[in-house]
């Protein structure tokens, strides 16, 4: 593992899932997937929860703007493929707790864990609505009272970024955001179609499906003009 600046952003560089896995083995940190968006993302608290942690290159401009800093072994790490092969690699050793999304969603994600991977500690689960303070604080206290060394945060970003890096404080453990992965591996939002993820189109293939994505990916033509003038 290597680690590159991009726009004021320290984005840790590895060669693949194995690497990555095998750095985070005994860390209780943040897993924070490093996309466009986030490298133009202006907010200073976001910036520096990526800077404290580990921000992993899950976008194929940053893992291009990677390449021109000079990692040559750069490669893009997709958040909805990490996280499985996370629980695979750790089902039988480490304990996980689900939070986000929606109840259904967040409890049939846990009854497929279970079918999948046989044994799996899932600690407890819990949708992503925290609708009140007091909610919020009795899913911190069911987290720290269970003691999972994973969790799982699937609430979108920023949200589940301020959310993590506030839970890492009352409970030290390795966290990841997900974004909509609960939705993809239950089967309810559909991934791109290999040709699309291989090709490095899996955002054009999002939009084409969710016309409404658009305004989110102005960003893209930001994050390209800075790639091509050398300003990240």
């Amino acid at each position: 593992m290597n680690e590159i600046i991009l726009n004021g952003i320290t984005v840790s560089v590895f060669n693949g899932f194995d690497d990555l896995l095998g750095f985070v083995n005994a860390r209780k940190t943040l897993l924070v997937a490093v996309n466009a968006e986030k490298v133009i993302n202006r907010d200073p608290l976001i910036k520096k929860i990526i800077n404290t942690n580990i921000g992993y290159l899950d976008g194929v401009g940053p893992v291009l703007a990677a390449r021109r800093k000079g990692a040559a072994d750069a490669c893009k790490i997709p958040g909805c493929e990490l996280w499985l092969k996370l629980v695979e690699r750790f089902c039988h050793t480490k304990s996980f707790y689900l939070l986000g999304s929606t109840a259904p969603v967040v409890e049939e994600t846990a009854r497929k864990l279970r079918q999948e991977f046989p044994g799996i500690n899932i600690a407890g689960v819990h949708d992503g609505y925290l609708t009140s303070e007091a909610l919020k604080k009795e899913v911190i206290s069911d987290i720290v009272s269970k003691k999972p060394d994973v969790v799982f945060v699937a609430m979108g970003s920023p949200r589940q970024e301020l959310l993590m890096d506030e839970l890492r404080e009352i409970h030290p453990a390795l966290y990841m955001g997900l974004g909509g992965s609960f939705d993809i591996y239950t089967g309810r939002v559909k991934r791109a179609p290999k040709w699309w993820v291989d090709h490095n189109l899996e955002f054009a293939y999002r939009l084409v499906r969710q016309p409404k994505r658009f305004r989110r990916q102005i960003h893209l033509v930001r994050f390209l003009w800075l790639l091509l003038t050398n300003k990240l």
